[in-house]
């Protein structure tokens, strides 16, 4: 995949619930050690709540990864919806973990599915999103008289100039999305012009 949507930043939301607190809170992240930091921040800093409960996705199509934790709350009534909530929002690289203080009236499961779902939710709106390009830098070296036969090889907005230099040979830095990378380094190699390979990421 070309692309991917993350958070945008950090978000919180607060929801009451018969006079339980329903604290969410959401992150960037970008791998499971730190989602993990995250929510053992959050469980050393709202240390005495009732239950912590979350949930994370990383990654994208076949190298998703996700967790969730119910925790100690009854089977499936938190970690899950905090879960449906990340899979509406459309977004991954993120951990959203929910807060709640015990308000001494009980919800029942479909209550407590419902609260931390419209919480996590809350709290991912609030985060925004924005649209990862997943792209890869190709530096290639050029003879001035192959300069021209390198530029034709631009093809926007696949393939784009990022930058140029000319001493003491030309230097062309080109931004590739990554499903034309396969197609690119195929015309590098019949041209016979040499390259280098940078990973790199850009928002859009």
């Amino acid at each position: 995949m070309d692309s991917r949507t993350v958070p945008a930043h950090d978000g919180h939301a607060e929801i009451r619930e018969r006079a339980s607190r329903f604290l969410a809170f959401v992150a960037p992240a970008a791998t499971p050690e730190e989602a993990a930091a995250f929510v053992a921040r959050l469980k050393k800093e709202y240390h005495d709540a009732t239950h912590v409960a979350f949930a994370w996705k990383i990654g994208s199509g076949a190298s998703t990864r996700e967790r969730a934790s119910d925790a100690g709350e009854p089977s499936g009534t938190a970690g899950k919806p905090i879960a449906a909530a990340i899979a509406s929002g459309g977004v991954t690289d993120v951990v959203v973990a929910v807060v709640r203080y015990f308000g001494g009236t009980k919800l029942g499961t479909g209550g407590l599915s419902r609260a931390y779902r419209r919480a996590a939710e809350a709290a991912i709106a609030d985060a925004e999103r924005k649209t990862l390009r997943e792209t890869v830098f190709v530096v290639v070296t050029c003879p001035y008289e192959r300069l021209g036969s390198a530029r034709r090889l631009l093809r926007p907005p696949g393939v784009t100039l990022a930058a140029e230099t000319f001493e003491p040979d030309p230097v062309l830095r080109l931004e590739v999305i990554r499903s034309r990378l396969p197609g690119l380094l195929a015309d590098l190699d019949e041209a016979r012009l040499p390259y280098e390979i940078v990973p790199t990421e850009s928002s859009g």
